[in-house]
């Protein structure tokens, strides 16, 4: 039997953080083809309606939940509303780029908490009830900033090194219970709300030459959320074109 039919007659459950456009939503739409139920988040209602038209057009199951990840309260109601879940992709948050005297403390702490306190909670939530299912992926998406030195990414940067980080120590955690916990960290990826000048320059300095569209990361992470994957716990994929292998 095929995994695909296997999880049509179980269908499993992911829940995509900032999956309302750019490689969240890509995501989504790959974790539906595959058979998942796929929770869609984003601050967007409008996004998040139109994401989810989206997979249920293409025959997929979806629905769509509004959170503010910088509020640690609106995420405790995400993952009281995203239920029961298999699969947990930390992909929310945002980019601060620019030189490190004029990032002010507000955007900073906001920067930290959107990044990385929102998916630590979310872990706290979900990693306990995975291991006592003995089940689950959880993937968290890192970046080319959190492993190689990028002028006026200080703080960007820190927020994706800091995942990979905590998804280490949540694999020596939750994998001994069946939990596997991986991290993806894109190059520079054409998107929704990113500049294509600079994407585009920072794709030259790759080993492949280019930028990656958001489909080609979504891939790697569905990889990685499906039995597949079923040895692979505490990696880091980079999927940067090779950018942080010279």
């Amino acid at each position: 039997m095929t995994e695909r039919m296997d999880q049509d007659r179980h269908p499993r459950t992911a829940l995509v953080t900032g999956s309302t456009s750019g490689i969240g939503k890509a995501t989504a739409l790959a974790l539906a083809r595959d058979g998942f139920d796929v929770v869609v988040h984003g601050r967007d209602a409008q996004r998040g309606v139109a994401t989810v038209e989206e997979i249920t057009a293409a025959g997929g199951h979806a629905r769509f939940v509004v959170a503010d990840l910088s509020d640690a309260a609106d995420v405790e109601r995400l993952a009281d509303e995203a239920g029961e879940i298999d699969v947990l992709v930390n992909n929310g948050g945002f980019s601060w780029f620019g030189p490190t005297d004029q990032l002010d403390t507000v955007t900073y702490d906001r920067l930290f908490a959107s990044n990385v306190r929102s998916a630590y909670q979310l872990v706290a939530a979900f990693g306990p009830r995975m291991a006592k299912a003995g089940r689950g992926s959880i993937i968290s998406i890192d970046s080319m900033a959190g492993r190689v030195g990028l002028a006026g990414g200080a703080a960007y940067g820190a927020t994706k090194a800091a995942l990979t980080a905590m998804s280490r120590a949540w694999a020596a955690e939750f994998s001994p219970a069946g939990v596997r916990v991986n991290t993806v960290a894109p190059g520079p990826v054409y998107s929704n709300g990113a500049e294509p000048e600079r994407i585009e320059a920072l794709g030259h300095t790759t080993l492949i030459g280019r930028a990656a569209q958001p489909e080609e990361i979504a891939e790697v992470i569905a990889f990685l959320a499906s039995d597949k994957s079923g040895y692979v716990t505490g990696a880091v994929f980079p999927v940067d074109g090779g950018r942080s292998a010279v």
